[in-house]
C-alpha cells in the first residue's frame, strides 16, 4: 500500500473510532468561568451544596474546563466524570424536558438517584419539583436530539 493511501486509511479508521467519543462544547453549559458557571460538580455530591471551584484547580473534559474546590474533588471527577457531571450537560432539567437548552443557577439543584440536576432558577425548580420523575423521563428523551444542538444564550437577566 502506498504511504498516502495508508495514511488516509489510518486517518479514516481513527475518525470512525474517535467520533463516538468526541464531545462538542455545546453539550455542556459553560461560561467564561467554565462548565456550570465554574462550580464544583463533585461538591454537590459530597457536601450537598453549590460550591464555587477554583481557577487554580481545573480538569478539561468534554470540551470544557471544570473547576473544583479541592484537588481531591478534581481527582474524583477525573476518575469518573460521568458520575459527577450534571445530567443534560448542566443545562436546565426543566428546560430540557420542555425541549430547549437554557442556562442554570448553581443554587437551583437536586441530587436524585446519585445524579446532579440543575435548573434555571428557584422558581423553575419549584415547578420541576412538582413532577421530577415525569420531567426527567421527558428530558431524557428530548436530550437525544438536543445534546448536539447549538446553545443560544438567552438575553441577560
Amino acid at each position: 500500500m502506498k504511504p498516502n493511501r495508508m495514511f488516509a486509511a489510518l486517518f479514516c479508521a481513527f475518525l470512525i473510532f474517535a467520533a463516538p467519543r468526541a464531545r462538542a462544547a455545546d453539550e455542556f453549559f459553560a461560561t467564561a468561568e467554565g462548565a456550570i458557571r465554574g462550580y464544583d460538580p463533585v461538591a454537590y455530591h459530597r457536601e450537598g451544596r453549590a460550591t464555587p471551584g477554583s481557577a487554580a484547580i481545573t480538569h478539561a473534559w468534554g470540551g470544557v474546563d471544570w473547576r473544583f474546590a479541592s484537588t481531591a474533588n478534581r481527582d474524583l471527577f477525573a476518575a469518573d466524570p460521568e458520575r459527577y457531571a450534571p445530567r443534560f450537560g448542566g443545562y436546565c432539567a426543566y428546560g430540557t424536558a420542555k425541549g430547549y437548552k437554557v442556562s442554570t443557577d448553581p443554587d437551583a439543584f437536586a441530587i436524585i438517584d446519585g445524579r446532579l440536576y440543575l435548573n434555571y432558577n428557584a422558581a423553575v425548580q419549584d415547578t420541576w419539583n412538582q413532577d421530577r420523575p415525569g420531567y426527567i423521563a421527558t428530558a431524557v428523551n428530548n436530550w437525544k436530539s438536543l445534546e448536539h444542538s447549538a446553545y443560544v444564550p438567552e438575553p441577560k437577566r
